[in-house]
């Protein structure tokens, strides 16, 4: 009964807080061009590129941490507000734009408190902040857009990550800095950034290659698409960050685990057959997401094997093996997009996205057997 009560507080706010979000995604796709919608994801994707960049203390690293009552948050903190001085300086170089830099300390700021929260099971304080900031986003993004422009979108969207700084100072104050909890557990620290690092160059360099080597207009459409397969992920990403707290505390989770292996048979059923059908009345320039969603949409299955791998081998601390996958998987995903992606469009794109995510599972699914035969 407890389980399924913290179930319900983390998915809330997931669930309810990334709709909110979707909807202002889905609604300004609608007001702006698919080019327009293209160009803000590829910034996003620069600016989260960034802000893990600088993360060294990161979301997974700290729920497992903090689980195990270490209290390394304010040093993690430290380090990754200092990096993140430096490349707010790089983006505005490249760029000349400063919502670049506070989306990225948005970013930074989210993971670290929110990587906090699950840790110490503070499943309501999770869902609050949570909420609030999703709840921005929709205001605050549209807010700047009408009064300011497109081009102002960005600004507003880093503001509604402003809450997470109580909490980050809080942090500040009552917990000390101390190098030393660094330095006895820099191997799992390491292998877990580069891990999650190369884990968003492969959730983001799509777009960042897509840009320029294809333009705007397709990487609207891949958006589009790879946005409504995150929302249908949200139920599956939920599961996974009660599972890790839980496994890494040494709960038993065998029932929260098939939960996610139903779960994400069901919602590939629906995204292959269902949403197709909706999209066109709701996106009429988005016309070529529709066979695209459908093939993505195989993806959602093999993901949710991947969260399942990924919580046992993080409660474990093998952390190597998840680097090794995810830089197999990176290495299959980026060529594959380009070759993909010149030969057929957005419907190759989509294709690439579904060879990555059953190329982890395969990967994962080694990695395991070999793991059973030491044990």
């Amino acid at each position: 009964m407890k389980d399924i009560k913290n179930l319900i507080n983390i998915g809330t706010g997931d669930i309810i807080g990334n709709a909110s979000s979707a909807i202002f995604w889905f609604y300004l796709a609608i007001l702006i061009s698919p080019s327009s919608f293209g160009e803000l994801h590829y910034f996003i994707s620069v600016a989260g590129i960034l802000a893990h960049c600088v993360l060294i203390g990161t979301h997974n690293t700290i729920t497992v941490y903090v689980a195990k009552k270490v209290p390394i948050q304010s040093t993690f903190s430290f380090i990754s507000l200092i990096g993140l001085v430096f490349g707010f300086i790089i983006l505005f170089l490249i760029f000349q734009r400063i919502d670049l830099g506070f989306l990225a300390f948005g970013y930074v700021m989210s993971i670290l408190v929110m990587g906090g929260f699950l840790g110490k099971r503070e499943y309501k304080n999770y869902m609050k902040y949570i909420l609030t900031q999703k709840f921005l986003t929709p205001i605050l993004g549209l807010s700047f857009f009408f009064i300011l422009g497109v081009d102002y979108i960005l600004i507003g969207l880093a503001l509604s990550y402003l809450p997470y700084l109580i909490v980050i100072i809080k942090d500040f104050r009552d917990i000390k800095i101390d190098f030393s909890l660094l330095r006895l557990r820099k191997q799992f620290i390491i292998n877990n950034y580069l891990m999650v690092l190369s884990g968003v160059v492969h959730g983001q360099i799509d777009k960042i290659i897509l840009m320029p080597l294809l333009g705007a207009m397709l990487l609207g459409n891949y958006s589009l698409s790879l946005q409504i397969i995150n929302v249908m992920m949200i139920t599956t990403h939920v599961i996974y960050k009660y599972m890790l707290s839980q496994e890494a505390s040494g709960k038993d989770i065998r029932s929260v685990k098939r939960l996610s292996i139903f779960t994400g048979i069901g919602l590939t059923c629906v995204g292959f057959f269902i949403v197709p059908s909706v999209l066109p009345m709701i996106f009429p320039e988005y016309t070529e997401s529709v066979d695209a969603i459908r093939m993505m949409s195989l993806s959602i299955l093999p993901l949710s094997f991947v969260k399942i791998y990924t919580s046992k081998f993080l409660a474990l601390e093998k952390s190597k093996v998840l680097l090794i996958v995810t830089i197999v998987s990176t290495l299959v995903f980026v060529p594959t997009i380009i070759l993909f992606g010149i030969w057929y469009g957005v419907l190759g794109i989509a294709a690439a996205f579904v060879l990555s995510s059953i190329v982890q599972v395969l990967c994962f699914f080694i990695a395991d057997k070999k793991l059973e035969k030491l044990i």
